[in-house]
């Protein structure tokens, strides 16, 4: 903050030509302007220089023995005690001197090479003309030896009734002086009227954000004895050492050697050394460094005033005061003043015969007779690190909990008042598909789980997180990198200057798409892009965007660490397209799964306020992926009661439960989450439960990518983000077994399971995060407890390993007797009852033993959406899963009973029926299925049983086909047979269609893709309700309307299993059929399936092998033979 600026000296060099009288009058008017404070501040210190060198002369208000006592008080030879003076000397009443007189022989500094001494040096005078006074500066011989002279003689009485004794005399000149304000001193003049001082300064938010800390003051107040130095000095050399902080430390030693020699004890000289302090300790504190103060300072008054001058500067200030009893502080003694009083050689003591002033409402008292030293340090350290004094930023979290990465909470969410308005402006944007674990990933930074990212990594932060593990950030603008990672990746320029702060972010974030979502993104001329799921919802957009090459094996190389293409994680990234998209996204919608577990899903910032309310001063967070039994909370209590010994007083713990995408075999979050739910209601009444009331549930969105140390580093940077200081971590944190196809490890575990523990404590950008490691912990089947094993009795307890808990649970193992708990728990088939809730045990049970029934688990988080369907259609299962099936309220059959033109376009030859199977944006594969009863539509799956989704990008079209007709396997075209599947439709409108729809749609062409071997025909048409109907009749209409659009469907269809690792398709032709010959196509496959419907007579047993599980016995087809 500003104090004090001078008024300009500096004079233009044009002013010493001449120029025109005017112009000259004004540069004179100006310069007598400028120079008047200057040449009154001469006047002014001439005449103070006159007084003083008339100051020894018989006319001055002391006489020769006061300005001796005056020179001694002053001049360096240490300050008197209050109400003393020398040996030999005595004060009356009247300030008459009796007894010896105290004198002393003037000394002189060493000048001109002159030794200091009785002889004065050689001193030049002033120049002539000055009009300074010029008596010389010291005396010359004469003087000396008339002075001598007068020093043999009796000392005369001091005709001086008024005056007091000297340091009273002293302390009230002081008083005056400073009630009026400094001559000639202009604060700040840069700052107009009302202004802050500050605009002379480096505006303290930027020097505290560039130093690293903020300033504050510590002032420690306390009888002598009660351990200011002792504390302060071990509070300054852990701040130094153990963190880095600038920490400068103020007491009596150092003061009185400089700053306050010339203040004795008296009560104003105490007063004048705590206000003198306290304005060092304000300019220090103003500069940013943690100033620690140890004064007796034993008034209120005094302490109050420095305490205001903090206030009103701004500036932190703790009055710490150590309350140690009287016969404590004699025990101690540490300088042995207390035995000197004791024995009367000591008068006068402060908190003894003089007052002490205790402080009445101080923020913290250390009565450190009960403390250990280590105790009051972390007192002192934990109350500087809940405020935000150890961080430069401001704080932005409760007290206690730190700032996440960046120094601010990131929730990208848009405010409600603007929904409509983005919503309305994404509809009109280039689409770009997310997977499920995008919409992970999407969650993760929206909420704040990857501060400081705002989006999807821009291709420079990609490169900074794999070859550092960590990001440079500039979040307050210091060196001019304020929006680094929001701006495009420029390789050609770089900043002058760097920024110097640096965050953990060791897991790339990135979103790919395939080259057909980069072409149509590039063709729009849009520079920001809507993110749509696979369910055809738009949850974000993307501003901005920066489209660059996926590095597929850079990233895995340089992420894992392996080589093994069969790790989970690694085959993902193989399989997302051949570039990467970045840019800052805005949250449409909260993100939401529908699966239960909602209300366990809490923004980073909703947790923050959550750990406040229950009062947290510190939060640990434990992350799970597997149920958790007594040990796992055994190791929870204990890492509670540890950080409570630390000086904590509430600290909080969090069970986070890991959601994002997790391999198979892992167990699934609902079964993991709702195993928990059972631990929080048993409490602390079970070995295995948890206190609700110190621990908060909340699931962590982020997908699982098993990167060993790697990865944890992400697990606990990402706590921090919403207020953990402390991160449990255990053995191979985040790794899994290598596949047979690993290189180095088959088989045998990717990661040593000790190097995630140490990398994790030693990562860059990590900060003060402190880890909390597991022990091994085991059954002692004495107490029924998990715990610690004692040595001693090690026949006492057994080991429960996962494997064979898990074995235990598919056995369906029920309690073991208390008193009788087996050796061998396999054979016994039982589990001891202190191993695990009881309602916990069961639900772990029944998932092990129904592990098989997939349609019963949720295994991760996935959005569970209703279909976008028809009102007049039914459905069962769930949408986008193997379940879910849509069948229609008023046709048996989708495909035999929907007429293959609509009634009252008889009229026009042109308009058939589209059933729409996928609505446009919805990438779950959907279509009617041949075999099943009623022919309903339903999830199309992959060889190996999973939903089939499309994954090239976000389809630009409406896809379905038309009910009773059949493109026949034996009939030929193209050199190829027909798909054996009812003829596909794609609809060129601007707007979805809902699923089980019947819309009549204008044919306007057809193309002829040769899928795998088979003809597959896609007529081409365009709904009667869209926009656009009326103005699109052919392909070539199309054209004029759309631009583009009919090659962009050429290079979906030939292209869109690419993205699956499978082959291109072919067109049989690059030219669209005309309406006509697409209508002739039609025509033929309504044919073919009357023939396969008997409507020619035909039997059943005449048709292709191929059709032998055709659901055919509906009304419209055989069903009514």
């Amino acid at each position: 903050m500003a104090k004090y600026a001078y008024a300009p000296l500096s004079i233009d060099k044009n002013r010493r030509h001449p120029q025109d009288s005017n112009s000259n009058d004004r540069d004179e008017d100006n310069l007598v302007h400028e120079r008047m404070p200057m040449c009154v501040g001469i006047c002014v210190l001439l005449a103070i220089v006159y007084v003083l060198s008339r100051a020894g002369d018989s006319d001055g208000i002391l006489d020769s023995h006061t300005a001796a006592v005056r020179a001694n008080v002053q001049g360096g030879n240490g300050a008197i005690p209050a109400g003393t003076a020398p040996v030999g000397a005595e004060y009356k009443a009247d300030n008459q001197q009796v007894g010896q007189t105290w004198q002393q022989q003037p000394q002189y500094p060493m000048l001109n090479g002159n030794q200091a001494g009785n002889s004065p040096p050689n001193v030049y005078p002033p120049p002539q003309g000055s009009g300074i006074h010029q008596q010389p500066a010291y005396p010359s011989l004469q003087q000396q030896q008339q002075q001598q002279q007068q020093q043999q003689q009796p000392s005369q009485p001091c005709n001086c009734p008024d005056m007091g004794k000297p340091d009273e005399m002293v302390a009230k000149f002081r008083q005056e002086a400073l009630q009026k304000s400094p001559p000639h001193i202009i604060e700040c003049a840069q700052a107009e009227a009302g202004q802050s001082q500050s605009a002379c300064h480096l505006p303290p938010k930027e020097r505290y954000a560039a130093i690293g800390q903020k300033g504050a003051t510590i002032w420690m107040t306390g009888c002598s004895g009660s351990g200011k130095t002792t504390i302060a000095t071990a509070l300054e050399a852990k701040l130094v050492k153990e963190y880095g902080k600038h920490v400068y430390r103020l007491d009596g030693d150092n003061l009185r050697t400089g700053l306050n020699r010339d203040l004795s004890f008296s009560a104003s000289d105490r007063a004048e050394s705590v206000r003198r302090t306290g304005e060092l300790a304000t300019l220090f504190s103003d500069a940013g460094i943690i100033t620690l103060v140890g004064l007796i300072s034993p008034y209120i008054d005094d302490r109050d005033a420095v305490r205001k001058r903090h206030e009103d500067q701004g500036i932190p200030f703790y009055e710490v005061f150590l309350d140690v009893p009287v016969e404590e502080l004699f025990k101690r003694d540490p300088k042995g003043q207390y035995e000197k009083v004791k024995n009367g050689e000591l008068k006068h003591f402060t908190c003894i015969d003089d007052p002490y002033e205790a402080p009445v409402t101080p923020e913290l008292t250390l009565k450190t007779h009960e403390l250990k030293l280590e105790e009051s340090v972390d007192i002192l350290f934990r109350q500087l690190e809940r405020d935000g004094i150890l961080i430069g930023a401001p704080k932005v979290t409760p007290p206690g909990l730190p700032n996440p990465d960046g120094d601010e909470i990131i929730d990208l969410h848009v405010a409600d008042e603007l929904k409509d308005a983005r919503k309305s402006e994404a509809e009109t944007l280039p689409k770009v598909l997310m997977t499920d674990i995008d919409v992970n990933w999407l969650q993760t930074i929206g909420e704040g789980w990857a501060a400081p990212l705002k989006g999807f990594m821009r291709e420079g932060t990609l490169l900074e997180t794999l070859h550092f593990n960590s990001i440079l950030v500039d979040p307050f603008n210091i060196t001019g990198n304020k929006h680094r990672l929001e701006a495009v990746t420029d390789f050609a320029n770089f900043p002058k200057t760097t920024p110097r702060d640096r965050v953990s972010m060791p897991i790339p974030i990135t979103l790919s798409v395939t080259e057909f979502t980069k072409k149509s993104i590039e063709e729009s001329g849009r520079m920001d892009v809507a993110l749509t799921t696979r369910m055809g919802h738009t949850l974000a957009i993307m501003r901005n965007v920066e489209i660059y090459p996926n590095r597929k094996e850079e990233i895995v190389t340089r992420m894992f660490g392996v080589i093994d293409m069969d790790h989970p994680y690694i085959h993902n990234i193989y399989m997302g397209g051949d570039f990467l998209i970045g840019g800052e996204i805005e949250l449409l919608e909260r993100i939401r799964y529908n699966d239960g577990l909602d209300k366990w899903r809490k923004t980073a910032k909703e947790l923050l306020d959550e750990f406040a309310a229950k009062g947290a001063d510190t939060v640990y967070a434990f992350q799970t992926r597997n149920p958790t039994h007594a040990g796992h909370a055994y190791l929870m209590r204990s890492a509670g009661q540890d950080l409570k010994a630390k000086g904590y007083r509430k600290p909080v713990l969090w069970l986070s439960p890991l959601g994002g995408w997790t391999k198979q075999d892992d167990v699934p979050l609902d079964v993991r989450v709702k195993q928990h739910e059972q631990v929080l209601e048993a409490g602390t009444g079970h070995p295995g439960g948890l206190d609700p009331e110190t621990t908060v549930m909340a699931i962590w969105p982020s997908p699982m990518v098993y990167a060993g140390p790697t990865e944890v580093q992400f697990h606990a940077k990402s706590r921090r983000s919403a207020g953990a200081s402390y991160f449990v971590v255990g053995r191979d944190p985040a790794g899994m077994k290598g596949s047979p196809n690993a290189l180095a490890h088959p088989d045998d575990d990717l990661y040593d399971g000790d190097h995630g523990r140490y990398v994790l404590q030693n990562s860059p950008g990590i900060g003060d995060m402190k880890m909390l490691s597991f022990v091994k912990v085991m059954y002692d089947v004495s107490d029924n407890v998990m715990k610690v094993p004692d040595e001693s009795r090690m026949d006492d307890f057994i080991s429960i390993s996962g494997t064979k808990m898990r074995t235990l649970a598919r056995q369906g193992a029920v309690p073991c007797p208390v008193n009788d708990i087996p050796t061998d728990l396999l054979q016994a088939n039982c589990i001891p009852a202190g191993f695990m809730v009881p309602k916990g045990w069961n639900q772990v049970v029944d998932y092990y033993k129904n592990i098989d029934d997939s349609s019963r688990w949720i295994p991760w988080s996935q959005q569970y959406v209703a279909p976008p369907s028809c009102s007049s259609t039914n459905f069962v299962g769930r949408f986008g899963t193997a379940t879910f099936q849509l069948s229609h309220q008023s046709y048996p059959s989708w495909w035999h009973d929907v007429p293959m033109a609509p009634q009252e376009q008889a009229h026009d030859a042109s308009v058939i029926n589209l059933v729409t199977e996928i609505p446009m944006f919805v990438a779950a594969k959907m279509e009617v299925m041949k075999h099943l009863h009623g022919n309903p539509i339903a999830q199309d799956t992959n060889s190996d049983g999973s939903p089939r989704y499309y994954t090239y990008g976000s389809p630009f079209f409406n896809y379905g086909f038309i009910p009773q007709t059949w493109e026949d396997p034996t009939v030929v075209s193209a050199g190829y047979g027909g798909d054996n599947d009812p003829l596909d439709v794609m609809e060129m409108g601007s707007s979805p269609l809902e699923m089980g729809s019947i819309t009549p749609c204008r044919v306007i062409g057809s193309l002829q893709l040769i899928d795998e071997g088979e003809t597959d025909h896609k007529i081409l048409c365009i709904a009667l309700t869209d926009r656009d109907a009326n103005l699109i009749h052919s392909t070539d209409d199309l054209e004029r309307v759309k631009p583009g659009h009919l090659e962009k469907l050429k290079m979906w269809l030939t292209r869109y299993k690419t993205s699956d690792g499978k082959p291109a398709n072919n067109l049989a032709s690059e030219i669209a059929k005309t309406p006509t010959e697409a209508l002739g196509v039609i025509r033929e496959t309504h044919e073919r399936w009357a023939k396969l419907c008997g409507k020619d007579g035909s039997h059943r047993s005449t048709l292709p092998p191929t059709t032998e599980d055709f659901w055919l016995n509906s009304p419209g087809c055989r069903g009514a033979l």
